[in-house]
């Protein structure tokens, strides 16, 4: 039976493999599981619940309320926030866990549930499979792992309604310096930050000139805004003559920037221009940035020239955050945006992600274009290959015979990467090279190899 958890919670189109059944049972099984693990003298377990702006989020969000207080929890129900807010609220309020409805840069008709444990950080694999397997034993009918709370016994519900106010407050306290005379254009992506975002950057100092993707309606989540739709951030920048430009993706934990001319600044140059700023305060622990395998290779040049240390983590922030975790490093994150910085936030958070950028603008008082010269992004082309059997990816003999051989028409001047995805059912193949007509021609043809291989 495949694994219900993904590199990033359950995620499915809601009410067809998300179900409220799916919802309430999970909830159920998390309650038992991470609610023994935080809770105890003599109190009930306490759950904060959040929820991005998807109309499916109403409700799935009502059942996992349902099966959490039905289990015995009480829920500090904090509406619709980042899922960085979630985990920083879970921290900050001493709560035993936090549920996270959302399903990040996903399209409207997929949802998803994350569950967080005490601290606001990430389940480890253990936990995932212990909450699974509580819910497979609930979904067989055999005995009840535990005796269901009835009267005074069961959760309550209570509205925490100062969640915006107490996270915002958090992401201007820890800034370095205020963003005063920044012109800032932000893309909420019609997401979970489309009110939090603004009115953090307003507070902070800076001028937020214009907005895009700030009127969630619940259907429109990433419609065509966003992290993964930059057209509209770029032609922003150059219209309002701004300084910064952040897009945020559906539940607010990855950003990417474009600079005043509306070039892309992606996520491996938002950690360069960290790191660079972090060395320079004493703050970037170890010397050492975390990336992933996917980070470009100009990246990997950026931080040898720069005398930064950088350790190599499998693709997922997760990953990442693991490696931060154990060697104690303070900053680390992946090219898509997700970008984790330790000292204030347990997973990837867009907004402050962007403040801090916004941060190093205004202290440098240099362009954003100067500082992502850090680095210079050599050629890369990454196709996603839908409608194919991701499980065959690792083992299929002509596939791998493909890989190999574009590996060595490239030489050292390039790489290859092909891995299925973690959250959607389909197989990315990234390919790097010194000119962008051969990473292009490597890439399309091994997508064709990978259509033809893994074919439904």
């Amino acid at each position: 039976m495949a694994r219900l958890f993904g590199t990033d919670g359950v995620r499915g189109v809601a009410n067809e493999s998300l179900t409220a059944e799916l919802a309430l049972g999970l909830s159920m099984a998390a309650a038992h599981v991470l609610g023994d693990m935080g809770g105890g003298g003599g109190r009930r377990p306490v759950a904060v619940v959040g929820r991005d702006p998807r109309a499916s989020g109403e409700f799935l969000e009502a059942a996992v309320i349902a099966g959490l207080a039905g289990s015995g929890v009480d829920v500090l129900r904090v509406g619709v926030l980042p899922t960085p807010a979630v985990a920083y609220l879970t921290g900050a309020l001493g709560a035993d866990f936090g549920v996270m409805l959302s399903a990040s840069h996903n399209a409207m008709p997929d949802n998803g549930i994350k569950f967080l444990a005490r601290g606001g950080h990430k389940l480890d694999d253990a936990i995932e499979d212990a909450i699974e397997a509580d819910y497979r034993h609930y979904l067989s009918g055999a005995e009840p792992v535990r005796v269901r709370p009835t009267g005074a016994g069961v959760g309550r519900v209570h509205e925490y309604t100062e969640g915006f106010d107490k996270y915002v407050a958090h992401l201007v306290a820890v800034l370095p310096n205020r963003l005063d005379g920044v012109k800032v254009v932000i893309d909420g992506a019609h997401g979970a930050a489309a009110k939090v975002a603004p009115e953090a950057f307003a507070r902070a100092g800076a001028e937020v000139v214009f907005t895009l993707g700030a009127e969630p309606t619940g259907l429109n989540i990433n419609d065509g805004v966003g992290s993964t739709h930059l057209d509209g951030l770029r032609r922003a920048m150059r219209e309002h003559q701004a300084d910064l430009g952040i897009a945020l993706d559906g539940d607010a934990d990855r950003c990417l920037a474009a600079d005043a001319q509306g070039a892309e600044v992606d996520g491996d140059q938002i950690i360069a221009i960290l790191a660079v700023a972090m060395r320079e305060a004493g703050t970037l622990r170890g010397n050492t940035a975390v990336g992933t395998v996917m980070a470009n290779l100009g990246f990997k040049l950026a931080m040898e020239r720069e005398g930064i240390e950088l350790v190599e983590t499998a693709v997922g922030d997760r990953y990442v955050l693991e490696a931060m975790k154990e060697h104690g490093y303070a900053l680390g994150g992946e090219q898509s945006g997700h970008v984790i910085l330790l000292d204030h936030a347990t997973t990837g958070d867009g907004t402050l992600t962007g403040l801090m950028l916004g941060a190093r603008l205004a202290a440098t008082k240099q362009p954003l274009a100067d500082l992502a010269a850090v680095m210079t992004r050599l050629p890369q082309v990454l196709i996603n290959v839908k409608g194919v059997d991701k499980s065959r990816a690792a083992g299929n003999p002509e596939l791998l015979a493909a890989v190999a051989k574009a590996e060595g028409e490239l030489g050292s001047t390039g790489r290859v990467l092909l891995r299925p995805s973690g959250t959607e059912p389909l197989v990315r193949v990234m390919v790097e090279a010194a000119d962008q007509e051969q990473a292009k021609a490597v890439a399309e043809q091994l997508a064709g190899v990978v259509r033809e291989q893994l074919a439904i």
